[in-house]
């Protein structure tokens, strides 16, 4: 049976509060067997903590996600640096994130975003830390700030939708690619031809649960559960065996967050 790793969920949303432990339980059954749950604001922060410590199946990024920048109170980069420094060496504490830059949204406040954004990159700098980033329809300011930071364990690019320069100039970076259940839909066609040209050494899988469902279960809550099918879907558009992108893709996460793949087989 391959083995995966979820790279991005929101597993602690209320979407899950009737059944986080069979979808748990159905994961592992299907080889899914490492969640990592995203701090999005700071009242997200002590439930996924509570979870991950809990669960060794679940690993907690903490972060300041740009969507929720109405939320955010000018503390909460304090906190956030203190949350850090607490779990600092606590496996379970593995990455900065979710956060980044999002010109998708009405009327984004881009200067505080990009304040929100810097800020947490110098805390990913400063603590050697992987950042998980959010980035909606704004590679080239995230591209442009990330030469400048230049972080040593780089990070991921969640849900990664660009083109196959913006995509070079990311693992140029240090960055992985993250994928999932937007490259099912069959009109995704520009996202397929990019996929299939990215090198298998930059890709990592998730799902963005509850939200992003994949193509075979639209307008459902979307769960860990379907990342085998995810990868299948997307070994396809690759022209490789769903095992050799499974095995890839394990590789791949293990090494950005210095995990041993022997140990979750």
């Amino acid at each position: 049976m391959s083995i995966y790793i979820d790279t991005h969920t929101h597993l602690d949303f209320p979407d899950f509060d009737a059944d986080r432990d069979s979808v748990l339980a159905e994961c592992e059954r299907l080889g899914v067997r490492r969640v990592l749950l995203m701090g999005v604001t700071a009242s997200n922060w002590d439930r996924i903590w509570s979870m991950a410590s809990a669960d060794d199946r679940l690993y907690a990024a903490f972060g300041l996600h740009p969507v929720f920048l109405d939320q955010h109170q000018p503390q909460d980069l304090q906190l956030l640096r203190d949350r850090l420094d607490q779990h600092a060496g606590d496996p379970r504490c593995c990455a900065i994130g979710e956060f980044g830059l999002d010109y998708y949204i009405d009327d984004p406040d881009r200067e505080q975003q990009q304040r929100l954004f810097e800020a947490q990159l110098e805390m990913a700098v400063d603590l050697q830390l992987p950042a998980l980033l959010h980035v909606r329809r704004a590679h080239a300011p995230t591209i442009a700030t990330l030469k400048r930071y230049r972080l040593a364990r780089g990070g991921i690019i969640h849900a990664f939708s660009g083109s196959l320069e913006e995509a070079r100039e990311y693992i140029r970076l240090g960055f992985r690619l993250g994928l999932g259940g937007a490259a099912t839909w069959p009109q995704a066609r520009r996202m397929h031809r990019v996929i299939a040209q990215l090198p298998g050494t930059s890709l990592v899988l998730e799902t963005d649960s509850p939200d992003m469902a994949p193509a075979f279960t639209p307008h459902q809550r979307n769960t860990p559960q379907n990342l085998p099918r995810i990868c299948s879907e997307l070994a396809a558009l690759r022209g490789e065996t769903p095992e050799q992108l499974a095995r890839q893709c394990l590789h791949n996460t293990c090494e950005l967050f210095d995990w041993s793949a022997t140990a979750l087989s």
